[in-house]
């Protein structure tokens, strides 16, 4: 998926704005792989555009939802008492919002666009990351090296930085992959409710929402593009897993 959104202008045989009247539903061809959808545009090339949308923004959602949440987590968990308290009461009170209904609620008040899809959907990702980093970092923080470093009056940020990141890292990236293939639901379920991207923007949601007015007459309209987020997801989940069996000492 990554070389198919690196490579999309040489895989792609036609533009994805490219419109043909003459060839409009059309199903699957060699002319057209995935067939055409209600413009006559091609649906192989809007589904490889697609990547370009759908994996950058899942990928940039999860990094900045880690950065965030993955802060207040760490910062939860090596102080503990009323601080771990405080955080995570904060973090309990955002998480009985759902996530869908969040970004939903927060895209209202931006408006639609990337960046603004981009800060709903990161949002909706903090709760998740921080109590995944509180945790990875609970089993880590009593050990030997974190007490011997306190004892000889190492700062916190800096046994924070050099010692509980580094050795909770395993944990916390397995989590942070499931997460992306979440997000990437995420983005396709706002498109899709018309709150994501906006057409002609070939994500894979917003192609799903602009077919399913015809998909008695013209299936392969959203068959396709469906097609793409759980190739997509799934590979992320698979990837997921095998990191945890690689990074897993008991398995070796």
């Amino acid at each position: 998926m990554f070389i198919v959104a690196i490579l999309a202008p040489v895989i792609a045989p036609y533009s994805y704005q490219e419109q043909d009247y003459t060839a409009v539903r059309q199903g699957a061809s060699l002319k057209h792989l995935f067939g055409t959808d209600h413009l006559g545009r091609d649906l192989f090339s809007r589904c490889v555009y697609g990547a370009r949308y759908s994996l950058p923004i899942g990928i940039v959602c999860t990094l900045l939802g880690l950065l965030i949440g993955g802060g207040l987590g760490l910062t939860a968990a090596y102080f503990g008492g009323r601080t771990d308290n405080i955080i995570m009461r904060f973090i309990d009170i955002i998480q009985a919002i759902p996530s869908i209904l969040l970004c939903i609620a927060l895209v209202a008040i931006l408006g639609n666009g990337m960046w603004q899809l981009i800060v709903a959907i990161t949002a909706g990702t903090i709760q998740g990351m921080t109590k995944n980093v509180r945790a990875a970092v609970f089993m880590v923080r009593n050990n030997e090296y974190v007490n011997s470093s306190k004892s000889i009056g190492v700062s916190d940020l800096h046994i924070m930085l050099k010692h509980l990141i580094p050795n909770a890292v395993g944990m916390i990236v397995i989590n942070a992959i499931g997460v992306i293939s979440g997000t990437i639901l995420t983005i396709s379920s706002l498109s899709y409710l018309g709150v994501g991207l906006t057409p002609p923007t070939p994500e894979w949601g917003a192609i799903l929402s602009e077919g399913k007015q015809y998909m008695a007459v013209a299936p392969h309209m959203v068959y396709f593009p469906g097609l793409m987020i759980a190739i997509t997801v799934v590979a992320f989940n698979l990837f997921g897993n095998g990191l945890r069996d690689a990074l897993d000492p008991r398995l070796k």
